[in-house]
């Protein structure tokens, strides 16, 4: 049995700051397994993030077993690893440039 999920203590925050700058935002933290604590649309795009407590030691926020091996097997878009609001933005927001598809 899966126990119940564990999020960040700053993911409430950057979940906030991001909706107010009009990202959607779906908690993904429930599937464990190595899935990325977040799904964010952000300006026509879809990004993955992975929220590290930046308060934390640098040696408390390296990624688990379970992530290293879901981010190494995940052959879609990018997946943002980020420890504070700033970093959220930042992500969120170099999303914005176009992206051009060729068929």
């Amino acid at each position: 049995m899966r126990r119940a999920a564990k999020t960040d203590a700053n993911q409430t925050a950057i979940v906030k700051a991001l909706r107010q700058i009009g990202c959607t935002v779906q908690s993904l933290a429930a599937v464990g397994e190595g899935v990325p604590d977040l799904l964010v649309g952000a300006y026509g795009q879809t990004l993955l993030m992975e929220i590290k407590d930046g308060s934390k030691p640098p040696s408390r926020r390296q990624l688990t077993e379970d992530q290293l091996a879901w981010h190494g097997a995940w052959t879609g878009g990018p997946v943002a690893i980020v420890t504070d609001i700033d970093g959220a933005i930042r992500a969120a927001r170099a999303m914005a440039a176009p992206v051009e598809f060729a068929i």
